[in-house]
């Protein structure tokens, strides 16, 4: 297949004019012999890599931590309708039992033609801090664990990519240590303040849960997760960019403060791509009105959206283009270790491709992931 006369996202962040070589679900380059003749004129459009997003519960009715696999594959047809092809089902605070049962479902999981590639799993719950416990039931709540997660991890043949972690809960720093090595370990849903967080990403956290929320606030005598994380030119910062959950200024801001370390997510719940009412989300009641999502006591849980129209929504609030696609795309695979498979048009990784047009309207999901 050929791609030709697109606008084409480049890995070094710029934009080439040029034609875009597949063969065998795979980038190749120009100079390799191609068996699939079909050419794709994308003349007007951005070619871009198909968009990676690796913190999202669910979406059109479905919620991964159902541990329904019909379920979790109609959400991953309503993602790569909308132009993510790479997908992190991500799990909530659950109990033990139905995590362990969750997890143990993935352990043969394939993908299949017409869906997200799932690139791992994104384990948010359960070692939270119950002062920042968000949309996760408290009584679900368990210290870390590292045992169990290794438990976890071994029943879904070792498909976790992420953990989130409290690093000012007991064990946490000996959780830190003994998995940093194994899976990407995130700081998030924690009260901890800026020695705490500084000492986690020492000891190998490089990773930050929904920037903003579920942690206390940029101080400037209490900095906090956000201070401790900024500093670290290896720590990427998730953002959820909906409108919603940030503010545009802060926004902005996010994007100053981790300059090229930016991983928009979607964080999206089973509403997505739903009419407004009342849904659950991990055995809580959730109102959705429009792209805003509340528990009962007003709490923000997560959101209605998808990671394309966050990147949408960052271009609309100033962040440059460039860097908006690579938030939604380099950085997240980046932060998860599976750049050598998707993330860029790169020759040898999986023809995960998106058409776009000037007004980044998504025109064409094309390449591995097609049916």
């Amino acid at each position: 297949m050929i791609v030709k006369n697109g606008t084409v996202f480049q890995e070094d962040q710029t934009f080439s004019r040029r034609d875009l070589y597949i063969e065998n679900g795979k980038i190749v380059d120009s100079s390799t012999s191609i068996t699939d003749t079909t050419v794709i004129d994308a003349q007007g459009l951005y070619v871009l890599p198909g968009l990676v997003d690796i913190h999202s519960h669910g979406a059109v009715g479905h919620d991964f931590s159902d541990g329904n696999l019909d379920g979790l594959k109609e959400i991953l047809a309503y993602e790569y309708a909308h132009g993510v092809t790479s997908y992190c089902p991500t799990s909530m605070t659950i109990e033990k039992e139905l995590l362990q049962k969750l997890f143990r479902s993935m352990g043969d999981w394939e993908d299949q033609p017409g869906l997200s590639h799932v690139a791992g799993i994104n384990m948010e719950g359960p070692f939270l801090d119950v002062s920042r416990k968000g949309a996760h039931r408290p009584e679900c709540i368990l210290p870390p664990d590292v045992d169990f997660f290794r438990e976890c991890n071994a029943s879904c043949g070792k498909r976790i990519r992420l953990v989130t972690l409290a690093p000012n809960v007991e064990g946490a720093m000996d959780f830190i240590r003994a998995l940093s090595g194994d899976v990407t370990i995130s700081l998030g849903h924690s009260a901890a303040d800026y020695d705490t967080a500084r000492k986690a990403i020492q000891a190998g956290a490089d990773h930050v849960t929904h920037l903003y929320n579920a942690m206390n606030p940029l101080g400037h005598r209490a900095p906090g997760i956000i201070g401790a994380a900024s500093e670290s030119d290896t720590c990427v910062a998730e953002l959820i960019c909906d409108g919603i959950h940030v503010h545009e200024s802060m926004v902005r801001v996010a994007f100053k403060l981790f300059p090229g370390r930016i991983a928009l997510i979607s964080d999206s719940m089973r509403a997505t791509g739903m009419e407004n009412g009342t849904y659950d989300l991990g055995g809580q009641q959730v109102t959705v009105n429009g792209r805003l999502a509340t528990l009962a006591d007003g709490t923000i849980a997560g959101s209605a959206t998808n990671v394309y129209d966050c990147m949408k929504m960052a271009v609309s609030f100033g962040i440059p283009l460039e860097e908006a696609i690579t938030a939604a795309t380099m950085t997240p695979a980046k932060s998860i270790g599976i750049y050598d498979e998707v993330g860029s048009l790169t020759p040898g990784k999986r023809a995960d491709v998106i058409l776009v047009d000037k007004d980044l309207n998504l025109v064409k999901v094309v390449g591995a992931g097609a049916a």
